[in-house]
């Protein structure tokens, strides 16, 4: 059932398999969609010829913890081993019956369809690791977003390319004026600051997961904490009284902050403590020395640095005929942000299967418009530890992995 069928024999394939007309492997492409509605969605939108569909339900087995014969009995997995045609197991498999050259893994955007992903790279790289270092193993990357401006639709990436997008259409025209008689901060020049200040914004969106992000926004406009300092209990109580004086309280609708500094010992390193109350909740969190040694934390403070005196009390923005008071470079982004936004849709997408036919092969189909990954082993010893770490029996050294990487993440869905 694993091999290659003829023109005329194909009752040993799958019937969720929707295959192409055309025979030739180096001319043939199978994408494996996550479920019916977004395999249903496929179907119609593809290239008849060249492109065949098959819909996964659910998820596969994690083959990194099932036994071989457990594998094999799974529906989902034999179900792909029988579309692939190459076989499997050490005296079955022969690449050179691979059904088609380009096998394209295509799952929605979000937490399950990146695990979905991930246990069929398991498969791919555990199972037929030859496929992956003949080059025939590609991730899909259907838009996370559409933006409709007016009668013109735009299909955007991720987050990073939607902010880029809508920045470029906040600074179009766009003028800072610093105030204190000084000239206008040109588009371009405005464009430059935007883009630094959006890139550590982002750094605080991660980072607000482990730290407060008031007290991350706040860091900004502080001097940065040198190594010297770290040591110095003086120094880093006035810090500490500085960062709390910048954050203050407005009548009562703004969080309350006690920080304070803890010296180190021999056994522990020092930390500062925030302590937090807000609608008579409390809560305690420690910000340890390492985080000021950070390259995260070098980038909060020197944007700081060159945001900080280049405003005056006068300072205003205007976009066309719309000009608005603003105290600091990030209140000028933010305003301009809010104003691109204005007139324009965007819909985020959660499954494949919220899209038409017709969009779905103009964002994810078509081979002159789509975008794809293509898999690579560049470092064989550190992609097993990777697979054997995180989809492996051992629990220990998968939490030590996500604790460790955890801050490193630009896109999670919880």
């Amino acid at each position: 059932m694993t091999r290659r069928k003829g023109a005329l024999d194909v009752a040993g394939l799958p019937g969720k398999l929707a295959d192409c007309q055309e025979k030739d492997p180096a001319l043939s492409e199978l994408f494996l969609v996550e479920g019916d509605s977004a395999g249903g969605s496929a179907k119609q939108g593809r290239d008849r010829r060249t492109q065949a569909v098959l819909p996964l339900k659910g998820k596969i087995l994690n083959v990194e913890k099932a036994r071989f014969d457990k594998m094999l009995q799974s529906a989902e997995v034999g179900t792909l081993i029988t579309a692939l045609g190459c076989g499997i197991g050490r005296t079955e498999f022969d690449p050179d019956k691979l059904r088609y050259h380009r096998i394209i893994i295509m799952t929605d955007a979000d937490v399950d369809g990146s695990h979905i992903r991930t246990l069929l790279l398991t498969f791919f790289y555990r199972q037929m690791p030859e496929l992956i270092e003949r080059g025939h193993i590609y991730i899909g990357q259907p838009p996370l977003y559409k933006l409709k401006r007016g009668k013109k639709e735009y299909y955007v990436k991720d987050d990073a390319e939607l902010n880029a997008l809508l920045l470029s259409s906040a600074i179009d025209g766009a003028k800072l004026y610093p105030g204190g008689g000084s000239g206008a901060i040109e588009a371009d020049t405005l464009g430059t600051l935007a883009r630094e200040y959006m890139q550590v914004r982002a750094i605080i969106e991660r980072w607000g997961r482990r730290y407060d992000k008031d007290i991350l926004n706040a860091m900004i406009w502080l001097p940065a904490v040198s190594e010297s300092e770290l040591g110095d209990a003086d120094a880093m109580a006035a810090w500490c009284a500085a960062l709390q004086s910048r954050l203050g309280v407005k009548n009562g609708t703004r969080p309350r902050y006690t920080i304070a500094y803890q010296p180190g010992t021999d056994q522990s390193e020092a930390t500062i403590e925030v302590g937090r109350e807000y609608h008579g909740v409390s809560s305690t969190r420690l910000i340890h020395e390492g985080f000021f040694r950070s390259p995260e934390y070098q980038r909060i403070t020197s944007i700081g640095l060159k945001f900080k005196d280049l405003l005056k009390p006068d300072a205003y923005v205007e976009r066309g005929s719309d000009r608005q008071d603003v105290a600091s470079v990030p209140e000028a982004v933010d305003w301009l942000m809010s104003k691109a936004k204005q007139g324009q849709t965007i819909q985020r997408y959660k499954g494949l299967g919220e899209m038409n036919p017709d969009q779905l092969w103009e964002t994810t189909i078509n081979p002159e418009s789509r975008r794809l990954m293509q898999v690579r082993i560049e470092d064989a010893v550190a992609a097993d530890e990777v697979f054997t770490t995180l989809m492996g029996d051992h629990v220990e050294p998968r939490r030590e992995f996500i604790e460790r990487n955890a801050l490193s993440v630009s896109n999670l869905d919880v």
